[in-house]
């Protein structure tokens, strides 16, 4: 899976449902902020760590935060490409890395979605690959209907290459 990377479509659709946010702005909520919160986050969904705060406190431009999309995808790509031992379509793999990308790099390479991707047959707490995938949908310990709206759009775009929002 060496050759395989995201596709313009896939690229497109991460940024179509993390949505461009030039200001700092609280992931949990989708407030503005000025002071760094666990959960600071600019751009295209970049968090913000403690210690970038002051480079990102006054925004960001639009060329910026492509810069940063670019620059935060290249490890979610890697951990799925290094996870994943079996080959995968183009759409298979965009939906890999969206998941990776909302879930990291951690949860991605640990998790059942993985185990399964590779062996149908894993012994894992899920009946089936989609089960698995859609069991990400929890943020803070709270089932989220956001995050189950996004496993079901990555679900279609993972199982019949459609690449829809909700």
């Amino acid at each position: 899976m060496e050759s395989v990377t995201l596709s313009h479509a896939g690229a497109a659709w991460l940024k179509s449902v993390e949505q461009l946010r030039l200001t700092p702005y609280d992931d949990q909520n989708g407030a503005n902020i000025d002071q760094w919160v666990p959960g600071a986050t600019i751009g295209y969904g970049h968090l913000i760590s403690r210690q970038e705060w002051s480079i990102y406190q006054s925004g960001v431009t639009e060329s910026q935060a492509e810069q940063l999309f670019q620059d935060d995808l290249k490890p979610f790509i890697e951990i799925v490409k290094s996870s994943i031992d079996v080959p995968l379509e183009t759409h298979e793999f965009d939906a890999a890395v969206m998941l990776a990308y909302n879930i990291g790099v951690g949860g991605f390479s640990s998790s059942s979605v993985v185990k399964l991707i590779n062996d149908p047959q894993s012994d894992t707490p899920y009946h089936s690959l989609e089960d698995a995938w859609k069991a990400w949908n929890k943020t803070q310990g709270q089932i989220s209907q956001g995050l189950i709206n996004r496993r079901n759009a990555e679900w279609e775009m993972f199982s019949r290459g459609v690449y829809e929002r909700w």
